[in-house]
Order: structure tokens, then C-alpha cells, then sequence
């Protein structure tokens, strides 16, 4: 797989919108009609789940092999049972992104691959989500087809190359802001993040295997819950061993379901667009924001 670092949606219209059902029956594309900005968008394209789906898999699992097993074990055998029309390439983010394998790797390959891969290095969640992001509207754009991403992850904000606890500038300073504001620097990353992605259309998913409840990691798990949701994906975090089987499964259930349309709105030098998708009956998640490469 060549890692296409600066792809970027295209100039031309339409734009693939990808979208998860969550009320209604199964939607048909003269059911559906979108908006950008307000103003009525064509719909010229419907994708259902029966089209084919490129899942990128990242791996980014650097600690406590009680959590790490569970989760190796269960995408494993996830992965198994995806139809065929689902072709899973596998990524590995701990100290900067590598390929494993391409999509379309034999059920079996990726399997072993994933109960072997060592665990070790830092986090690498918030330095690769971009990237990949990007690498699936690269995808995206090549060919017809519906593009997702999934992360399984076990990381600390404290486990990173970049140190994000926020240190005391000060320590003479009683008023130094950084005592008051120890989560500063994660959510300035993570707003920084949600910045970049908002021009970026392929949905994030994530499964977070290692929740913590002090006060950075809940700023960083906060954060992350709003990244990948305002991707149109979802976030799933796993407080205990036991959840972490279910949390899998969910996910890839909820994949399962993505669907895309492609939208051609009329010509605007609007620099973000809003997007309104809507169906008798149906309620959808999907990317509301979206900033046009041509005009950033």
C-alpha cells in the first residue's frame, strides 16, 4: 500500500457523503434529500452496504497484555466473519504509522498477523489519525467505493513521544495557569486534530481498550469521543477486561451498516459546508461539517 500523505477530496464535484442509519428502515436514494448551506443538494449517488467497503484497521496497542490479548483475540475473529464484499487492510500507529498488510489480505494472514504483532513503543493514536484519515479518501477517490477506518487502541495521554501533561511553568507562580489547567495541551491537539479532519470525509472508528478516570486522560478520552464522532464514526471506551469482546463487536456491527451518498451541491465560495441529509422515518449520523480542500 503507498501512503498517499497529501490526498485531499477532489475539486470536482460530487462529494461521497458516508452515513449510518440509526432509526428507520433501509433508505433508497429517491428517499433521501440533502442540503449544503441551506440551500437543496443533488443526490446522484446512493452506496448501500452491499457495496464494497475498504476498512483500514489501525493497531495502536503498547501496554498491559491482559487488555491486549482480549482485544487481538476478538478482531481476529471479527474480522473472520466480515462478507466478502469487505476488503481490511492493517496499519500499525505505535511510533509512527506502518503498513502490514493491503487490503484484500487473505481472512487467515491478517489473523495471524494481529495475535503475533509485537507489543511495545508509544501511542500513536493522535499522531497517525490524520494521516489515515487521508489515506482513505485517498482510496476513496480511486475507486467506487465506501471507505472506513478503525482504531483499536490502548492509549495514555501519558504514553506519547510528546509530553501533554501541561508541566508547571512556574512552580514559584501560585497563579501560574498550568496548575489551573493541567488538560490544556491535550485539548489544544485535539481541537487542532478536529481542524485538519474536517476536510477529510472517511469515517473514524474507535475502540478504546483502556479507560482511565483521572483528570488527563478523561480530557483526552473526552476529546477523542468528539473527534471521531464529529467524523461521523463512533468511540467506544472499555472500562473493564470483560467489555472489551462486546465493544469489538459492536463496532464492526455498526460498520456493517455505513452507507454513502454522493452530494453535488451548487457552486458556493463558502469556505465550510453544512450538510443536512434527511429521509422520512430515518435519522443518520454523518460528517455535518466539511471543509472544501479547493477554498481552505
Amino acid at each position: 500500500m503507498t501512503l498517499l500523505w497529501g490526498a485531499t477530496p477532489p475539486d470536482k464535484l460530487p462529494v461521497r457523503v458516508p452515513f449510518l442509519l440509526l432509526e428507520g428502515e433501509a433508505v433508497k436514494a429517491q428517499e433521501i434529500s440533502a442540503k449544503v448551506n441551506g440551500v437543496p443538494a443533488a443526490i446522484t449517488r446512493l452506496f448501500t452496504n452491499q457495496d464494497p467497503l475498504l476498512l483500514l484497521v489501525v493497531l495502536d496497542l503498547a501496554g498491559d497484555l491482559s487488555r491486549v490479548d482480549p482485544a487481538r483475540e476478538s478482531l481476529a475473529a471479527e474480522l473472520a466473519q466480515l462478507p466478502p464484499n469487505v476488503s481490511v487492510g492493517l496499519l500499525r500507529a505505535q511510533d509512527g504509522l506502518q503498513v502490514l498488510e493491503d487490503p484484500g489480505t487473505p481472512r487467515e494472514k491478517l489473523a495471524v498477523l494481529i495475535r503475533g504483532l509485537s507489543i511495545s513503543g508509544r501511542a500513536g493514536l493522535l499522531d497517525t489519525t490524520d494521516t489515515v484519515a487521508r489515506l482513505g479518501d485517498a482510496m476513496l477517490l480511486k475507486s467506487r467505493v465506501r471507505t472506513a477506518v478503525l482504531f483499536i487502541s490502548d492509549s495514555l495521554i501519558t504514553n506519547y513521544r510528546e509530553d501533554y501533561t501541561n508541566p508547571v511553568v512556574n512552580s514559584s507562580d501560585a497563579n501560574d495557569m498550568s496548575r489551573r489547567f493541567p488538560e490544556g495541551l491535550v485539548k489544544e491537539k485535539i481541537r487542532q486534530l478536529r481542524t485538519e479532519l474536517s476536510s477529510t470525509l472517511t469515517p473514524l472508528f474507535l475502540v478504546h481498550v483502556n479507560y482511565r478516570s483521572d483528570r488527563l486522560n478523561e480530557a483526552y478520552q473526552s476529546g477523542l469521543l468528539d473527534l471521531f464522532t464529529s467524523s461521523g464514526g463512533k468511540a467506544i471506551f472499555c472500562r473493564s477486561i470483560g467489555e472489551i469482546p462486546a465493544a469489538i463487536h459492536e463496532t464492526i456491527e455498526t460498520l456493517m451498516t455505513l452507507q454513502a451518498v454522493e452530494v453535488e451541491p451548487k457552486p458556493s465560495r463558502s469556505k465550510q459546508w453544512q450538510i443536512l441529509l434527511e429521509a422520512p422515518g430515518r435519522r443518520f449520523h454523518y460528517r455535518t461539517y466539511y471543509t472544501p480542500a479547493r477554498v481552505k
